[in-house]
This record gives structure tokens, C-alpha cells and sequence, in this order.
């Protein structure tokens, strides 16, 4: 099982932005279907971004355009680069992995490999 580990997380006012990097314990490229889910107090998980093997990306409808996913196979490392960010983007982000294959479907019980999460919070 890969592990993965979150970074870059912090407080930041509302028009900000911010990075988060998680950082795989194994080869990526090509090998795993990567992506990003958030938890706000309260609330259930839900998928932000994905990135397939192959580069492709997909995000929430909500986003609006804002955030941008990103993975650096010689690093095995991926991203998210979160811009105009808003206070209801306040959550415990998680990376995520699925080995080969993206789930289908885009709920956080389809995904097998987590991140420990880290916490983002916007002020306004």
C-alpha cells in the first residue's frame, strides 16, 4: 500500500492562495490514479481533483476553475494549487491514490490510499 503524506496546508485570508504537496512513498508515474478530497466540519468527504495516470484532470463543478491539480512523477510527488481561495474552502484536505485504475464513481470510499490530511483555513 502507498503511503502518502500532505504538506502546505495553513491559514490564509479569503482572495489567497495556497499549495499542498503530497508526497508518495512509491514510483507514481503511470501506476496510480492520484486526486484530492476535503472535509469540512460537519460535512461528508468530498473529491476536489483527480488526476489519471495518463495526466488527465477533473475537478469539482463547484471549484469554479480555481484549483488546479498537478503531479511531478520524477518526484512522486503530487499538487494542488488552490487560487481565489473563499472561506467555504475551509477543510481538512486529503491525497488520495488508487493503484492502475481512477474509481468510478467519486465517493471517498472508492479510494483505498490516504493521507494523514491537511488542515486549510480561510479567513475572510
Amino acid at each position: 500500500q502507498v503511503q502518502l503524506v500532505e504538506s502546505g496546508g495553513g491559514s490564509v485570508q479569503a482572495g489567497g492562495s495556497l499549495r499542498l504537496s503530497c508526497a508518495a512513498s512509491e514510483y507514481i508515474w503511470l501506476r496510480y490514479c492520484m486526486g484530492w478530497f476535503r472535509q469540512a466540519q460537519g460535512q461528508t468527504r468530498e473529491e476536489v481533483a483527480r488526476i489519471w495516470n495518463d495526466g488527465t484532470t477533473a475537478y469539482a463543478d463547484s471549484l469554479e476553475g480555481r484549483f488546479t491539480i498537478s503531479k511531478d512523477n520524477a518526484k512522486n510527488t503530487l499538487y494542488l494549487q488552490m487560487n481565489s481561495l473563499k472561506p467555504e474552502d475551509t477543510a481538512m484536505y486529503y491525497c488520495v491514490a488508487e493503484r492502475w485504475v481512477c474509481p468510478s464513481l467519486t465517493v471517498a470510499s472508492s479510494w483505498t490510499a490516504w493521507g494523514q490530511g491537511t488542515q486549510v483555513t480561510v479567513s475572510s
